[in-house]
């Protein structure tokens, strides 16, 4: 009879699992008992970060979910900053980790990567933590957690299985539970009368759109709506006239909002980081409220006239079922003039760095684009038309942790094989995962590996100086980045900041089966704001 790590192993194959992500060590040996001869590739991080990050980014790209295995106490820790920017992202994770024997838990006796209550500490965290108390309960749990992935808002989920439960006996796997098909909410012909009655409706569209291109372009083009985009609905109808690819933080974007008497919000949270970027407070409450999102709990946050709980994959296409045509008016000119709008109301430095994405976009088209927080990523946050439906996405919004871009590019690379990935970071932020370059040469993976290079954490200075306060630990050295491209035996590239440079130095790429680093070398800026 096989093992409960073995049996793990192979509940994990039978749910569809292909790659996992992780750092064995001692408390994990009998969890990786079943890898080998499994079909599961094993991704080995530098940090369990890394691996959480890689797992994040595999999530967000295959709509699967992305799955680490770590260790007891340091893993866990180590892994929870992922899941914290998997949750506010509603990227699918499945954390599993091993713990202590059962009979010291919470015992404080000393134990080889104690905590207190680990089980505890993840619950803070993911969506769901459950603790394999016996070899029977594995399957549940797993049928549990895989459950709630297909079915509810996607976002961290966590399951550890104790030392002394690993190497017993567990019953084989069955085979997982069909996930039954959800039956269409009450209110749908009602949300279509609202909104074809509108005169001047607005769509919008959140992460929870972005693999509902289709449907979300016949609903905009059947209500002539202009179709507003977050940072996470990015690349949804690329080039639309109906489109509005640039942040409801902008004055623009909300006029537009502000006109509408009636807006559909498709998968999309009311975020800070989307809807209140400089915390002014100023985003207007939306006219006849339509919302669509998988989330209850989500849908009793933010009060709609009509909310319609489900996938945006299954209800948008119902919508617009019922949704008569109309010939286009307005609509396109009102999203013109919100975008360009936009576009021109973003400051010299931010404009400079959309620019840079437009022509990274222009030179290497399909990609996926993978950031971190930096000058350029906000630029694009705030304006910015990708040109693949989730081909842009970022740590700089939501939770906003440091060091995703790195190890979320290697996760969306094994994602999409073939697709050309571009991750794109400032020289702080790369310093967080530096190591996870490694990662990404030892996989071969074709990645581009974008580090501006301004020597500091530039944003955090401007805020410093605007606030009357001493710009201290801003500035912190970065390596030789050639040195660091030959050491994880890269090619490496040296450009300035101009778009027709970076383009050049991405077209100019040699053929590569693996990665590549390119350094846009910026001078030190001065600590002011450019106008």
């Amino acid at each position: 009879m096989a093992s409960v790590g073995e049996a793990l192993i192979a509940g994990l194959k039978a749910r569809g699992v292909e790659v996992v992500f992780g750092i064995p060590g001692v408390h994990t040996v009998e969890l990786y008992r079943g890898l080998a001869g499994s079909g599961i590739r094993h991704i080995t991080a530098r940090h369990e970060q890394g691996a959480g990050f890689m797992a994040d980014g595999y999530g967000r790209v295959s709509g699967k979910p992305g799955v680490a295995l770590v260790i007891t106490g340091p893993g866990v820790t180590n892994v929870l900053t992922p899941m914290g920017q998997a949750r506010a992202d509603s990227s699918p994770m499945l954390v599993i980790s091993g713990v202590n024997d059962r009979a010291s838990l919470g015992k404080g006796l000393g134990k080889l990567h104690e905590l207190p209550d680990q089980l505890g500490l993840a619950a803070k965290v993911a969506l769901t933590a459950t603790r394999v108390e016996r070899p029977e309960d594995l399957a549940p749990a797993l049928d549990a957690a895989f459950a709630a992935l297909a079915s509810g808002r996607p976002g961290p989920h966590h399951i550890e299985i104790p030392l002394d439960v690993m190497p017993l006996p567990a019953p084989a796997p069955g085979e997982p539970p069909l996930t039954p098909t959800p039956s269409l909410p009450p209110g749908l012909d009602a949300a279509a009368r609202l909104l074809a009655g509108a005169s001047r409706p607005v769509i919008l569209a959140g992460g929870g759109a972005r693999r509902a291109e289709a449907a979300l372009r016949e609903v905009a083009e059947a209500l002539d709506a202009p179709v507003i985009q977050t940072a996470n609905a990015r690349g949804l109808l690329h080039g639309h006239p109906l489109t509005v690819a640039a942040s409801p933080s902008l004055a623009p974007v909300r006029a537009l909002v502000a006109e509408a008497d009636a807006v559909l919000a498709v998968g999309t949270e009311f975020g800070q980081t989307d809807y209140d970027m400089m915390v002014d407070g100023l985003w207007p409450a939306p006219a006849r409220l339509v919302r669509i999102d998988i989330s209850a709990a989500q849908l009793r946050r933010h009060e709609a006239e009509i909310p319609l709980q489900g996938h945006a994959e299954t209800l948008l296409p119902a919508l617009a079922a019922r949704l008569p045509s109309r010939p286009p008016a307005e609509g396109a000119a009102r999203a013109a003039m919100a975008r360009k709008g936009a576009r021109a109301g973003l400051d010299a430095g931010l404009a400079a760095c959309a620019d840079v994405l437009d022509a990274i976009r222009d030179a290497v088209p399909g990609a996926l684009v993978v950031g971190d927080s930096t000058q350029a990523v906000y630029a694009g946050n705030l304006s910015y038309d990708h040109d693949r439906p989730g081909g842009w996405f970022n740590a700089a919004t939501g939770y906003g942790a440091l060091g995703f871009a790195i190890p979320a590019s290697i996760g969306a690379a094994l994602a999409a094989p073939g697709t050309p990935v571009i991750s794109l970071n400032g020289d702080g932020g790369a310093q967080f995962s530096l190591a996870e370059l490694m990662t990404a040469a030892e996989e071969k993976l074709p990645i581009t590996f974008l580090i501006w290079n301004n020597h500091a954490y530039q944003e955090i200075a401007w805020a410093m100086r605007e606030a009357e306060t001493e710009v201290i630990g801003c500035h912190p050295a970065p390596p030789d980045l050639e040195a660091v491209a030959k050491s994880c035996a890269m090619p490496y590239r040296r450009t300035g900041p101009a778009p027709a440079d970076v383009a050049a130095a991405l077209r100019a790429l040699p053929p590569t089966t693996g990665p590549v680093l390119i350094e846009i070398a910026d001078a030190a800026p001065p600590l002011d704001r450019p106008a």
